[in-house]
């Protein structure tokens, strides 16, 4: 018998002794031990057929003929390749007007305007219908405080190295008369986010210029060091937080090293926050003395020069460190040109301002802790003794933020501002019969509970702002639901208290609010 055949009735009858119940064996089979005996000829160590034999130490023996490799057709010998067909001995020739050299070059620098695994134009936005309430009146403004229908439509196309970027909002506000657009203060029909081409001409070097949100520090809601910007009239209304940064027309360049990284802004023509006006939240007014807001809206003088910011920033190991400097003015209309004639009531302006500020951000314990720290250089010529441009300040914030339990965490701030030159800030307000109406240093407290919960699908947030050495105080409630991929209900509310009228968050007190909005995003 062949070794094969025996190996097959080997497995044969070992299958057949495990799927059966242990049927009689036949005669002369019965088993002399526990251990059945094999049938003739299958002893336990069959003999190898002849030839096979070899020692244990070396493989065995093959067969006659089989110990050499068997020799290749005629014409495929081991030295030598086939010979390919006649004609297929070189390249086919090309097309006339197509060369090889041209060929490889469009390889090796391959652009395709219209590339055909990508739409020719990425599209997304959305549309989102927003309404709040005042919760008490407001002898200066009217009792809806935001009514308004918002279509954005984001476009985004790659173009060989460059990426273009529009941002465009098509906005129905129904408190306003006028929809005439206005694209510094955001006024109108049509507020342009962002209109950038975006591109890389050198490894270390990326370069945006155009309409762009630009954004950096460490503060949460509070910004020392990003004088980019703000759009506070939204963020006081209930427009969604994004609306809070506001839009700049600026280059912006950033270098890459392995000793640091460099970013430089520059905008040509300045840009100042779209603040508070009296056209939709009255504010304190200290010409008068009192609250105003439609009834005195405040127009204020922009400067045509530009602005300039800078930040230098590296990690190191788990730190991250920022240097940061500014050159322009202050962002909200902080001046005052008194009037020069009977019938001239005087007008608010931005004043001249730098500044030079660092920040730290690390983990801490069990969450991430920062530092940011800033000087502001109010330097107009006799800044510190004038009565209507704003003292030199210096600013310091430290926080901490950490998740407590799952989809739950907390985040707390410490600001301080401190004026410098105070004694010169209160003679000055002598001088013109006012009262001095900030203290030398103000303290703030934030807080930040956000809670995650229905698969992360509600956050229920709450912001609150405290200032012990004003005793106002700012809070910010928030709840959103996303129901699915396309739908999003918010509902939330701003609500302002303060012991003085004429402090930073007390001036808002009539301007307490409730609002909700749905979106649907595509």
């Amino acid at each position: 018998m062949r070794l094969p055949s025996l190996s097959l009735a080997i497995a044969v009858i070992s299958s057949q002794g495990i799927a059966q119940a242990a049927p009689p064996l036949p005669v002369g089979l019965a088993p002399a031990t526990n251990t059945p005996a094999l049938p003739p000829g299958l002893s336990p160590s069959p003999s190898l057929p002849s030839g096979l034999a070899a020692p244990k130490s070396s493989a065995p023996a093959l067969p006659s003929g089989l110990n050499t490799a068997p020799a290749l057709p005629s014409g495929l010998t081991p030295s030598t390749a086939p010979s390919l067909p006649s004609g297929l001995k070189k390249s086919p020739a090309l097309p006339s007007g197509i060369e090889p050299t041209e060929i490889t070059k469009q390889t090796s620098e391959s652009f395709n305007l219209f590339d055909q695994d990508e739409p020719f134009i990425n599209v997304s936005g959305f549309l989102d219908a927003r309404g709040g309430i005042r919760t008490q009146n407001d002898p200066y403004e009217d009792q809806m405080s935001l009514g308004e229908i918002r279509l954005q439509l984001a476009l985004q196309k790659d173009v060989g190295p460059f990426s273009l970027n529009l941002v465009t909002d098509f906005l129905y506000d129904a408190q306003v008369d006028s929809h005439n657009i206005n694209l510094n203060t955001g006024k109108g029909w049509i507020d342009l986010r962002e209109a950038n081409i975006a591109f890389s001409p050198l490894s270390f070097l990326d370069i945006k210029v155009g309409r762009q949100i630009l954004t950096w520090g460490t503060g949460d809601l509070i910004f020392i060091n990003d004088l980019f910007p703000k759009d506070w009239q939204a963020f006081f209304i209930g427009r969604d937080l994004e609306y809070l940064k506001a839009p700049s027309d600026s280059l912006k360049t950033s270098f890459f090293t392995d000793y640091g990284n460099l970013d430089f802004v520059y905008t040509p023509w300045f840009d100042a926050d779209r603040g508070i006006t009296g056209e939709k939240l009255s504010y304190y007014n200290p010409m008068t003395g009192s609250l105003a807001g439609q009834n005195a809206i405040i127009d204020p003088e922009r400067s045509s020069d530009g602005e300039f910011a800078l930040r230098l920033y590296k990690n190191i190991g788990a730190n991250e460190l920022a240097l940061y400097g500014y050159h322009g003015f202050w962002k909200s209309p902080m001046g005052f040109i008194p009037p020069t004639t009977a019938t001239d009531t005087g007008r608010a302006y931005y004043p001249k301002m730098r500044s030079l500020g660092a920040s730290l951000r690390r983990p801490f314990w069990q969450g991430i802790a920062n530092i940011e720290v800033g000087y502001y250089d109010s330097y107009e010529k006799d800044s510190s003794s004038n009565p209507f441009v704003p003292n030199s300040e210096a600013r310091f914030l430290i926080g901490y933020e950490q998740e407590v339990v799952k989809n739950f965490s907390i985040g707390v701030q410490y600001y301080v501002e401190w004026m410098q030159d105070y004694n010169h800030y209160v003679s000055s307000q002598e001088q013109i019969g006012a009262q001095a109406t900030r203290d030398e240093v103000r303290h703030l407290l934030t807080n930040r509970l956000t809670l995650m919960t229905h698969q992360q699908n509600v956050t229920w947030s709450l912001f609150t702002f405290f200032s012990p050495s004003d005793v106002d105080a700012y809070f910010r409630p928030d709840v959103s639901y996303k129901v699915n991929d396309f739908w999003t209900v918010t509902a939330g509310g701003n609500f302002f208290v303060g012991k003085n009228q004429s402090s930073f968050f007390g001036q808002f007190e009539k301007n307490n609010n409730v609002y909700g909005s749905v979106r649907f995003s595509f």
